[in-house]
């Protein structure tokens, strides 16, 4: 059977700050003292404050913090202080495959006898934060894709570095017909969640898309069976972006999906495939290419073409879906961005599948 990605089919509400009543601090005071350069016994001469839908990250001179937020989706919770604990130890765990000496370790945040906030274990834990060696922005892949920064000979040891740890991972136990049922399943929530009316996108180019990848399922049932029975369905990385990608020396790739197995379970040229599109989306598609190479080369892995601009293709539909879902978090700031970039995702998508 095909492994239960834990994605609903309906457009769910933005992340929803529900924390246990239990929990004796709120989350507006964590961030407040987390804000301030005195609360870290490192000193730093600045924090610098960073939000996102599941965490705020605190950059001090030389680390990164991450604070989840108590928040509930339908594929995670974090409500409770246990949960955030348990997903703060799993996240430094799993991240540690391919990011070595970046995820240090997870720190207490407690409440000592006369009710402050501190940072470390004398008092009692009312948070948990992931403690993370700060990398140097210029060298994520995102950043220097923008600046046309990237010395091209920093890209084979990236794709070495994913090839090597690909050769570890753990097969999926899941049959050719399993899979591609779930490719099938995926297809109709991206498409049925792209066409809610609120998003006001092009229903005809959804429509489309869709049917093509529906499509290649058929047409092309003996290519992907292949992939699974030669093993290539493995627990990579889930979320293989630019922004997750540091150039080195030495390379690392940080942000795994630590709180849903299910998420991590994909063919290694899907992740490749998926990094390539989001590089082509930045603007740089020759990037993604040379990895795509330098990873045939490396691993002994030679997915065909037609398979690399499938998985482009089911990968833009989905990120497309979670551009368009940004627009029902009620506090979102800049609509239109996420608008604009659901289109843009489409566009891909529908460039892709017609190449495959």
């Amino acid at each position: 059977m095909a492994p239960a990605r834990g994605r609903s089919v309906e457009a769910p509400p933005g992340p929803i700050i529900d924390p246990a009543p239990t929990d004796p601090v709120g989350l507006a005071l964590k961030v407040e003292f987390l804000k301030r350069p005195e609360s870290y016994p490192e000193s730093p001469h600045t924090v610098e404050p960073l939000e996102t839908h599941l965490a705020w990250v605190f950059l001090t001179d030389r680390h990164a913090y991450k604070l989840k937020k108590p928040v509930r989706l339908p594929f995670l919770d974090f409500r409770t202080t246990e949960a955030r604990r348990l997903d703060a130890e799993a996240e430094v765990l799993l991240n540690r495959r391919l990011a070595p000496g970046v995820y240090l370790e997870v720190v207490p945040l407690t409440v000592d006898h006369a009710g402050h906030l501190r940072l470390g274990p004398d008092g009692t834990p009312v948070d948990w934060l992931v403690k993370m060696r700060r990398l140097p922005r210029g060298r994520m892949l995102d950043i220097a894709i923008a600046a046309r920064t990237i010395e091209r000979s920093a890209l084979r040891p990236v794709a070495e570095h994913l090839a090597g740890f690909y050769r570890q991972a753990q097969v999926a136990g899941l049959t050719p017909q399993g899979y591609r049922d779930w490719l099938r399943a995926e297809i109709d929530a991206h498409a049925l969640a792209l066409e809610e009316p609120r998003y006001d996108l092009p229903g005809t180019t959804i429509r489309e898309t869709a049917a093509a990848q529906r499509a290649f399922l058929k047409q092309q049932a003996g290519t992907l069976d292949a992939r699974v029975l030669a093993g290539r369905i493995i627990e990579g990385h889930g979320d293989l972006r630019p922004e997750h990608v540091c150039l080195g020396p030495p390379p690392v790739i940080i942000d795994c999906v630590e709180f849903n197995r299910d998420f991590r379970i994909l063919d290694q040229a899907d992740e490749l495939a998926y990094l390539g599109m989001e590089c082509e989306r930045l603007g740089d598609a020759e990037v993604g290419a040379a990895l795509l190479a330098h990873f045939r080369r490396a691993s002994g892995d030679d997915p065909p073409d037609l398979l690399v601009h499938f998985y482009k293709s089911f990968r833009a539909l989905l990120r497309a879906k979670l551009a368009a879902w940004h627009l029902d978090d009620r506090t979102v700031a800049r609509p239109s961005l996420w608008v604009n970039r659901a289109r843009t995702y489409l566009t891909l998508a529908r460039q892709h599948i017609l190449e495959s």
